[in-house]
């Protein structure tokens, strides 16, 4: 295939990935189009589903109803009947492993796969608009380049199994649920991460243009998502409002509240509500109210902390307001930074390719990625972890509307990548 024909080919799949976005849990199409790719292209072991991770620690999986929506829709689409089947309630997401040979070491590169909330715009200014490929699926796109993540992997995969010079084990995960911090806990807890020499994460961009390639992150933000449920009880909010007991004004409480939660003096924090939804109508004092929220600390003990405190203010804004409420984790993921000489590899490899043109061997992540538990997982049995940064153009910022990726940068993340898994292979 020549360097034209594999590009065309990579822009192709990064599209189709894109106009079936799928939100967490419910990525049924995409891992059917995933399947049939790996299947093209050839692997020794291929893991559908509950054959990938320890389901029991899923996180932030979507109720009954909406993963039978999301599992209709994509056979409505085309997806496999064999892979819905294996997919079934939430079970999304793929392992496929390649052996070329047995001296060499076992390298892992994780993909994540599943889209956003958002609901894409369709504007002659938006290229996936303009040529076609917007999101079909409306109020869910893919704002965070995991359809460029996807295809990525994929390239790398073909890439090293044409390879002549990669001698050991190749494994491809592709992750469900990471915008939720739901999937990278029971991947880490799974048979999959034993005996791993070397494990890479990957994003796309997060400010970095095209031609640039950092090897490796540090101080990602350890992350909790969490879930508060406030119960009071109804009334009419005219005539006898002093009979109810008011979820809204426990819950309005609550999020005031946990925004004033100080600062930590030992690191960065954040903290954010970004939905609030209950009561029945303007003149009934709402009984049930339900907030969804995250905090992010520079290190584990500072989201500790954070949590704690959040709990706090939870309890006692219920409290106040003679309500009752409780408080889960929805989903969350440690700080886990990469390994220095890992990231100096990828780094060196990318320092040698012609259309990188800058190469940052550590950079600050100032986000959060669940990648960190499987990061943690293959450092806690002796393995070494990077997560590198393939830098893309996008016209507008991560998680907004009119996000969007520089195709140019699949088939330099491709190349980087594979000559990265390959320069690992040669170590042992």
């Amino acid at each position: 295939m020549s360097d034209e024909s594999a590009r065309n080919r990579l822009r192709t799949l990064r599209r189709q990935f894109h106009r079936y976005p799928e939100p967490a849990w419910c990525e049924y199409y995409t891992t059917s189009r995933i399947v049939d790719e790996v299947e093209r292209i050839g692997v020794d072991r291929l893991y559908i589903g509950t054959e990938a991770y320890a389901s029991e620690h899923r996180m932030a999986l979507p109720d009954s109803a909406t993963l039978r929506e999301w599992h209709d829709r994509a056979a409505d689409a085309g997806a496999r009947s064999d892979v819905l089947e294996l997919t079934e309630d939430g079970h999304t997401g793929a392992i496929a492993v390649l052996e070329k040979g047995t001296d060499g070491p076992t390298v892992v590169l994780r993909v994540d796969i599943d889209a956003l909330p958002q609901r894409e715009a369709n504007d002659s200014e938006h290229v996936p608009s303009v040529e076609g490929f917007r999101s079909t699926n409306d109020g869910v796109m893919h704002a965070c380049g995991h359809d460029a993540h996807i295809t990525t992997g994929l390239g790398v995969l073909e890439a090293v199994s044409r390879s002549d010079e990669f001698d050991g084990t190749f494994t491809l995960i592709f992750q469900p649920a990471e915008e939720r911090a739901g999937g990278g806990k029971p991947m880490a807890l799974s048979r999959h991460t034993d005996d791993v020499d070397y494990f890479l994460g990957l994003h796309v961009g997060l400010g970095h243009p095209t031609g640039s390639v950092v090897g490796g992150i540090v101080k990602p933000l350890a992350v909790t998502n969490f879930e508060a449920r406030f119960r009071g009880e109804s009334a009419h909010a005219g005539k006898n409002p002093s009979q109810g007991r008011n979820a809204m004004q426990a819950a309005s409480t609550a999020v005031q509240n946990v925004y004033s939660i100080p600062r930590h003096v030992d690191g960065m924090t954040r903290i954010n509500v970004g939905r609030i939804d209950g009561g029945t109508a303007p003149n009934i004092v709402a009984e049930e109210v339900r907030i969804e929220g995250e905090i992010r600390g520079e290190t584990n003990e500072i989201l500790q902390f954070l949590r704690a405190e959040t709990e706090r203010v939870v309890d006692t804004a219920a409290e106040m307001h003679s309500c009752d409420s409780e408080f889960e984790v929805t989903g969350e993921a440690p700080r886990a930074d990469s390994d220095p000489e890992f990231s100096r590899t990828v780094a060196d490899v990318a320092r040698e390719h012609g259309a990188v043109t800058d190469v940052t061997e550590t950079s600050e992540f100032g986000a959060s990625e669940d990648a960190t538990y499987l990061m943690k997982a293959v450092e806690e049995q002796g393995g070494t972890a990077s997560y590198a940064i393939i830098g893309t153009d996008h016209p507008a910022p991560h998680h907004s509307s009119r996000f969007d990726v520089d195709e140019r940068s699949l088939g330099i993340g491709v190349e980087v990548l594979s000559e990265t898994v390959t320069a690992l292979s040669s170590r042992q």
